[in-house]
């Protein structure tokens, strides 16, 4: 039996408004809700209800441009007069809990609202009801409570206040998730052959968004099944165009499906509204991993994963980031809180094999078509032509894990319909698109020590708090290192926590700590060594070698690699692009970045590539060395033209074609 959301408020209620203009009622009587600034924080707040939502958010909605020096001090003015405008507590019961309203936690602030005091969230409710009751074959149900959800809408969203880039986007993303569920309502009433009440609204909406291709096939179907044929055709035939003209596509397997029944009369959809819909099959287990049970931080990329996967149908999401940042542990708890957006199932599945070589994408389609009940007759799914074909006819969630280069899942993703993808991958798959990203920088401190602690325990943490920073420091703040650290100490209780920092603290040591059990961070460290070219290899090497750890700069760069700017610039943006060296997320320009070698990857380099110390040698013509070497030791020549060798362009953007310099052995000769 499906569950029905909670009722809109009643009078003497608080109840507050984001579906349209910001507003608010209480006690029934419309509520001042104070000067622009101050709406533009509540705005915000309201738009992410429950989530602390950080203060230089905040900052950045109030004053895009450029906050004044007091801009914290007045925000925290905004907060007071919100706690005395909406109430110091929430009132008691399941939703408010009776806390404080509005706290400041995580670095923002937190603003606690019951589902019937704010309308989105009763928006999603009644969605969420809508769509447990069409999966549970109750469609009469599921398009009423759909259309309940949509009544609440007052227009576009926050619409008063959309000149703030960041309330503009929270909008957007509200605004993506009422047309997904009038797409789902659209197709709900067409199967229960009430096709001329969507009709109109359809129109519109395909009007609004003319590249939405949901909205197109469901609007063609409602004038079909109205006996409106020759307009249906049109519709596919002017959507067909715009993708021609626009994006150089062509219309979806399903769309273009039923098209092809319409124009061949094949079509044997019920016209009279009389026959009930078919049950909908079960929703497919989901294959999935467990979740960490000691996930600890991460909060702001995961609400962003969950807001794009749960707005908008057919997203492709890539998650990125060095070796052991928790690329797949995000990607899996963000899987197991979806269930109720992807009814058709959510499945993980391992882009490479247990020796690390890439999986071929016959094997992969293959398991994917064990795994969602194919093949068969009806849907033969041997290749990923047949495998995009399934996509476009439902609705599932597919994380790819550990992608290690864009053509290895390329084929795989979908073109059109309503499943969307989450891939993991050290690099940065920069040749996909569309594609949204999210990339995992290392642990905040108070994070990492809020890992260590799950595992050892927070009073131990707690007797040497210093001993415990130091830790997670020399792990990077990398979560892979430090759950390895904890778990390693929830062995050890004897061992005091400033012996193993101390140990960790020894460069030639410290990966030999990182081991528990069949868990090894060098393990890890050498599995992204071996996706890097053989330049990219030694480039690292040499970077290492010469910045230890921590940041450097673009001149330091080009004296670690012995080589010219640009050819220093393709080397290190080389090594950014396979997730090996970190650089700033704003723009800087390149004498002025502030590039970055994780500690442990710096380690693992040094260890693998050890370089020989340069060899002095006689001085040989400046005529035959090449452009941009410069005058240092001949390691530095050495250096360029591996480099080179290796795929790395020169200056004028070719790739030089060398014998590699060879410098003399001048070691004494070896006993016979």
């Amino acid at each position: 039996m499906t569950r029905l959301p909670a009722r809109a408020p009643s009078s003497g209620a608080l109840s507050l408004s984001v579906l349209g203009p910001l507003s608010g009622q209480l006690d029934g009587r419309p509520l001042l809700l104070g000067p622009r600034k101050q709406r533009l924080v509540l705005a915000m707040l309201l738009s992410r209800p429950g989530t602390p939502v950080p203060v230089d958010v905040l900052t950045d909605a109030v004053w895009p441009d450029a906050p004044p020096r007091t801009a914290r001090k007045n925000l925290q003015v905004y907060i007071s007069s919100a706690r005395t405008l909406l109430g110091a507590r929430c009132p008691d019961g399941p939703d408010g809990g009776g806390g404080e309203r509005l706290v400041h936690s995580c670095g923002g602030y937190l603003l606690r609202v019951g589902e019937d005091e704010l309308d989105s969230l009763r928006f999603r409710s009644l969605a969420a009801a809508g769509r447990r009751a069409a999966d549970d074959g109750d469609p009469r149900a599921a398009a009423g409570l759909l259309r309940r959800a949509l009544d609440l809408w007052q227009g576009p969203p926050l619409h008063d206040l959309r000149d703030s880039p960041e309330v503009a986007a929270e909008a957007e993303r509200l605004e993506a998730r009422c047309l997904t569920v009038h797409e789902d309502w659209a197709e709900t009433e067409i199967a229960l052959g009430r096709a001329p009440a969507v009709v109109d609204g359809l129109r519109d909406l395909a009007e609004r968004h003319p590249s939405r291709e949901r909205i197109r096939a469901a609007w063609m179907d409602a004038l079909h099944r109205t006996g409106r044929r020759a307009e249906a055709l049109a519709v596919y035939d002017d959507y067909r165009q715009l993708l021609a003209r626009e994006l150089g596509l062509e219309p979806g397997a399903a769309i273009a499906a039923r098209h092809r029944a319409m124009l061949t009369g094949r079509d044997t959809a019920d016209r009279t509204g009389n026959a009930a819909p078919a049950r909908r099959a079960p929703a497919l287990r989901a294959v999935l991993p467990a979740e960490v049970p000691d996930f600890t931080g991460r909060g702001e990329q995961l609400r962003e994963l969950l807001d794009v996967l749960g707005a908008t149908s057919g997203r492709v999401v890539a998650v990125t980031g060095a070796a052991g940042t928790g690329k797949t542990a995000l990607a899996v708890r963000a899987a197991h809180l979806l269930a109720d957006r992807f009814p058709d199932g959510r499945i993980h599945i391992r882009v490479r094999d247990e020796q690390g070589s890439v999986r071929p994408a016959a094997a992969i389609v293959g398991e994917l078509a064990r795994l969602t009940g194919g093949p068969h007759p009806a849907e033969p799914m041997t290749d990923p032509e047949h495998w995009r074909h399934w996509l476009a006819a439902h609705r599932a969630l597919v994380v790819l894990d550990d992608v290690p280069d864009e053509a290895a899942v390329r084929a795989l993703l979908p073109g059109t319909g309503g499943s969307s993808f989450v891939l993991t991958a050290r690099g940065q798959l920069a040749g996909l698109a569309p594609v949204h990203r999210i990339a995992l920088p290392p642990l905040a401190p108070a994070e990492a020590l809020a890992l260590l602690g799950r595992l050892i325990g927070p009073g131990r943490v707690g007797l040497d708090r210093a001993a415990a920073l130091r830790i997670a420091d020399a792990c990077g703040l990398l979560p892979l290192a430090v759950r390895v650290s904890g778990m390693r100490l929830a062995v050890l209780r004897h061992l005091p926590l400033a012996e193993y920092a101390e140990r960790l603290a020894d460069p030639a040591g410290a990966l030999d700590e990182l081991v528990a059990g069949d868990i090894s961070v060098r393990a890890r460290l050498d599995s992204g060594w071996q996706d890097l070219s053989p330049g990219s290899g030694q480039a690292l090497a040499l970077l290492a070698r010469a910045v230890r750890e921590g940041p450097f700069t673009l001149p330091e760069a080009m004296a670690a690699l012995g080589c010219g700017e640009r050819q220093a610039l393709r080397a290190v943006e080389s090594l950014i692009d396979a997730g090996a060296v970190t650089s700033p997320s704003g723009e800087v320009t390149a004498h002025c970045v502030l590039y970055e070698l994780p500690r442990l990857m710096g380690l693992y380099a040094r260890e693998r590539n050890a370089v020989p110390e340069p060899v002095p040698e006689p001085a040989r013509p400046s005529a035959g060395r090449g452009a941009g070497a410069g005058s240092g030791p001949h390691s530095g020549l050495r250096c360029v033209l591996q480099l080179c060798q290796s795929g790395i362009p020169n200056d004028g953007g070719q790739f030089l074609q060398v014998k590699p310099f060879q410098v003399p052995d001048q070691s004494p000769p070896r006993p016979n």
